[in-house]
């Protein structure tokens, strides 16, 4: 509905505003009158309406129609499959090369990924009031230079593709963290990976996100026994869905076919084999190894330590993970005290297990957390 507002408005926060005066009068009006038959066309026809009424109110309609070409409205005009054509049209508005990437991605996690400002701040490791500032900034930019509303010809996708590959996984991963309340968050940027990889049939990292997101989706049924999480050595793999593993793999398959050794392809590597019944973890643990020389990132070295442990060296991964500078990072504590923990150093363990609670915002993890202080 938003992608379907900005794009008909070309203003992020007018069309924002009049969505919530959209779902305001649902509120009032659907338990007096009963929900009509589309809700879907009947919020965006009164968000339109809505703000058309405003434009009007500020005496520039003459000036705005002309402008927008505003066409009437009609229910009928409003299917499922508009819908989703502006939301890739929004992806790729917001990710334009005139914004910076970080900008880039929050926005867009922002207007079409369904994250809150405080949700994006966690992911981006910053306040919430700097993330709000971000985001004012690139709504701002984007209408005073009149970024276009539409894809890209395909010659300059690729300009634009490593914000988009960055947006689309993480909205899985906020919907991947939470999987018992947010597993329509992570549908939906499976969807867009399809999409993507549609659009960009010869990019391997398009493939290679694709195949990381449905072979971690594959587990979702697995990873949580009624609200509890359950770690990946403790699940159940007859729950696991093997057509969707069997999916992901094969779009793995097709980005190693196009000779991808890009980040996404290389974690997809990694999904695939933690999907084996045995897992050779010496390779993961290079696998994670090549990751972090592409990427640098603290977190790709944490996630190395982790497999490190896996293939039996403890105290050589609790020296990679006291190195790290993510004191933060609710996953650095809650490693670092399974680690400890392995060691027998238990005082240590509880610590820093009790760091990465105060640290967490998923309640599922929360309640792991709390179940580890208590066994220690």
């Amino acid at each position: 509905m938003l992608a379907s507002l900005v794009g008909f408005l070309r203003d992020f926060e007018l069309a924002e505003e009049a969505a919530q005066e959209a779902f305001a009068l649902a509120a009032e009006r659907w338990p007096r009158d009963g929900v009509p038959a589309n809700p879907g066309a009947w919020l965006t026809v009164t968000a339109r309406n809505r703000a058309i009424d405003r434009i009007r109110r500020e005496r520039t309609l003459a000036a705005k129609t002309r402008q927008l070409e505003v066409p009437e409205v009609t229910i009928d005009e409003l299917d499922e499959t508009v819908i989703q054509d502006e939301r890739l049209e929004l992806i790729f508005t917001c990710c334009h090369p005139a914004l910076a990437l970080d900008a880039q991605v929050a926005l867009t996690l922002r207007a079409l990924g369904g994250l809150s400002t405080e949700e994006i701040a966690r992911a981006f490791l910053v306040s919430e009031e700097a993330m709000k500032r971000r985001l004012s900034r690139a709504k701002t930019k984007i209408k005073a230079t009149g970024i276009p509303f539409a894809v890209p010809a395909g010659h300059l996708l690729a300009d634009r593709l490593d914000a988009v590959l960055a947006v689309v996984y993480l909205i899985y991963n906020e919907g991947y963290s939470d999987l018992p309340t947010r597993v329509d968050l992570a549908g939906e940027a499976i969807r867009l990976g399809r999409v993507l990889a549609a659009l960009m049939p010869d990019e391997p990292e398009a493939h290679g996100l694709l195949a990381l997101m449905q072979i971690q989706h594959a587990r979702r049924e697995a990873r949580f026994a009624g609200e509890e999480l359950v770690l990946l050595a403790d699940q159940d793999r007859s729950l696991w869905d093997a057509q969707e593993t069997a999916a992901g793999r094969t779009a793995l398959q097709r980005a190693l076919a196009l000779r991808g050794r890009g980040p996404y392809v290389l974690q997809a590597a990694i999904a695939s084999l933690q999907t084996e019944e045995r897992i050779d973890w010496n390779e993961v643990a290079a696998l994670y190894g090549q990751l972090a020389q592409l990427t640098r990132s603290p977190v790709v070295e944490l996630n190395r330590a982790v497999a490190v442990a896996q293939a039996g060296a403890t105290e050589q991964a609790l020296e990679i993970v006291d190195g790290l500078d993510l004191d933060d990072y609710q996953y650095l504590h809650s490693t670092r005290g399974e680690l400890l923990r392995r060691l027998g150093r238990t005082v240590e363990a509880r610590a820093a297990y009790e760091r990465a609670l105060r640290l967490a915002s998923s309640e599922p993890e929360r309640r792991f957390l709390a179940r580890r202080i208590a066994e220690l």
